[in-house]
């Protein structure tokens, strides 16, 4: 049976990584590959506004090939891991944040898994504030949209300071990513949408540049 799926692209990998392989590959680090692990979400993120199934499919396999290198990477070490203990630990985390589907906890709707899974991922994690843990390197909206839905577990107000131009901008856009949360859409996958097909039509359209 001629070998595909994961099994293949793990052995891929092994092969790329090891003496007689490829010298770029030898060469990297958890470090060197981090930019490309941001590079190819972005581009799979891009694939999904569009409509190429085969161009998805593709960028996905980027995001893969990151994993599987830097679960390469860390299985050279003595203390790391390989692939399927990044595999069993999600597993593990899926089974864990799913109680309601491999444990005997009852839920009414979608919002209440997320309300648990958010509970259950802070327990997990030991915060000690309602912030904590936030992604700061992410995109400002995703950072505020999930600053307000923590706020919003909380019984919090959360509000930023209007001092200043900047001040300003940020309570303005602050205010905006609250209403696309209370409208049910995400405020950064809205902005890109629209300027997608803004732009699509723009460059379409040379006049409308005159």
């Amino acid at each position: 049976m001629t070998e595909r799926g994961l099994a293949r692209a793990v052995r891929v990998m092994d092969r790329l990584r090891s003496p007689g392989g490829c010298p770029w590959d030898a060469q990297q680090t958890h470090r060197s590959l981090a930019k490309y692990l941001l590079e190819e979400a972005y581009e799979a993120v891009d694939a999904i506004g569009g409509s190429d199934p085969e161009h998805l499919k593709e960028e996905l396999g980027d995001v893969l090939l990151q994993v599987l290198f830097h679960a390469r990477i860390a299985q050279e070490s003595a203390d790391g891991f390989d692939i399927d203990d990044v595999a069993d630990a999600l597993s593990d985390k899926l089974e864990r944040r799913h109680p309601h589907v491999f444990g005997d906890t009852q839920v009414s709707g979608a919002d209440e898994v997320d309300a648990n899974w958010e509970q259950i991922k802070a327990a997990e994690q030991q915060r000690t504030g309602t912030y904590e843990g936030l992604v700061w390197g992410a995109p400002s909206l995703a950072v505020a949209a999930a600053a307000l839905r923590r706020a919003a577990r909380a019984g919090e107000d959360l509000q930023v300071a209007r001092d200043g131009a900047e001040g300003e901008v940020a309570a303005d856009l602050l205010a905006v990513v609250r209403r696309a949360g209370e409208l049910g859409v995400d405020a950064e996958t809205a902005l890109r949408g629209a300027l997608r097909a803004a732009t699509a039509t723009s460059a379409s359209n040379p006049t409308a540049r005159a």
